[in-house]
């Protein structure tokens, strides 16, 4: 009979990890290729240059509008490779279960993970699970490996980036941060907003064979405000952002509003952020529009040749410089 609740006899290495492993993850996981055996897994050939991914999550809640941290974990790993101009190929998942979690939560967890990578055509192929004392851990954390193998098109290169090129973003931002402190019932607000936590896939391979695409990237933590640092300082340019032009959720701008939170800096999961050549722009634009994944994807600013910064022109029409992010409005967002 399965245990209802996690424990430490659960990560010894015996008959209870054994059946924890068997019974829950390999199920949960549905993947053909999951050796649960073997030290270390051999890939089959693959065609063309591979890349590399690793990431780690650890989200409060374990569960929240849109999401939860089992598929979070595939679609961040999954999005991770997509906007580097990658097919996702292979994944690694390990499991860091703190004592004492609900056996139930955790086939919820594995399962939502399983059908994540099936949706974004990922096999699973190895992973490890170890078990926390309670108290040191946050229920659960994941932590994941990708490979993939490089799709053609141009290269993609954050130091490519020119002036007068154009940046893209596929739909509104904040949705995640705000979507996940709500679920928290944090400052007694309650919405149902739901995070864009999903895989980006079927966006960057839209636009992966342009040839004015520059630079990719998934504006997670820090949101887009940071990438758009991460721009700036590559290239010495400033980046100059529309208001007006980005999209934000009413119920996202109404809670930013109330608490003193900027959406710009919030965590998107969903997301994707692109500088195109300006002669460009308007075709990937409308790719991407004509995608459910990206039916509010927007020009939201260029660069400009002038020290380097980022600087939003506001609604009202005048000038502010986004600085960049020091403190963690939302931490164990991802």
């Amino acid at each position: 009979m399965q245990a209802t609740h996690i424990s430490l006899a659960h990560g010894n290495g015996g008959r209870f990890m054994r059946e924890l492993i068997e019974d829950l993850v390999v199920r949960c996981l549905g993947s053909p290729r999951l050796d649960t055996d073997s030290d270390a897994v051999r890939l089959p050939d693959a065609e063309g240059p591979l890349l590399i991914t690793t990431d780690g999550f650890t989200v409060q809640p374990l569960e929240f509008p849109g999401g939860d941290i089992g598929a979070l974990a595939i679609h961040g790993t999954v999005n991770d490779l997509a906007v580097a101009g990658a097919l996702p190929r292979w994944l690694t998942l390990n499991l860091f279960i703190e004592e004492g979690l609900e056996t139930a939560v955790l086939e919820r967890l594995l399962t939502s993970a399983g059908r994540a990578a099936a949706e974004s055509g990922v096999q699973m192929v190895a992973g490890d699970t170890k078990v926390l004392r309670r108290g040191e851990g946050g229920g659960l954390y994941l932590a994941t490996t990708g490979v993939g193998t490089a799709l053609p098109g141009p290269a993609l290169d954050i130091r490519s980036v020119r002036a007068g090129d154009r940046l893209l973003v596929s739909g509104p931002v904040g949705d995640h941060g705000i979507a996940v402190m709500l679920a928290r019932e944090a400052f007694g607000l309650r919405g149902d907003l739901a995070s864009d936590a999903t895989s980006v896939l079927p966006l960057t391979r839209a636009i992966r064979a342009e040839t004015g695409l520059r630079f990719m990237r998934d504006p997670t933590r820090g949101g887009l405000a940071t990438v758009c640092h991460e721009i700036s300082r590559a290239t010495g340019l400033r980046v100059r952002l529309e208001e007006t032009a980005i999209p934000v959720r009413d119920p996202v701008r109404s809670v930013c509003e109330m608490l003193g939170y900027d959406p710009l800096y919030l965590a998107c999961e969903g997301r994707v952020v692109a500088a195109v050549a300006s002669e460009d722009a308007e075709r990937v634009l409308s790719l991407w529009q004509a995608l459910p994944q990206g039916a509010e994807a927007a020009i939201v600013g260029e660069l400009v040749e002038d020290r380097p910064g980022v600087e939003l022109r506001t609604s009202l029409g005048g000038r502010r410089m986004l600085e960049e992010l020091e403190d963690d409005p939302l931490p164990r967002i991802c």
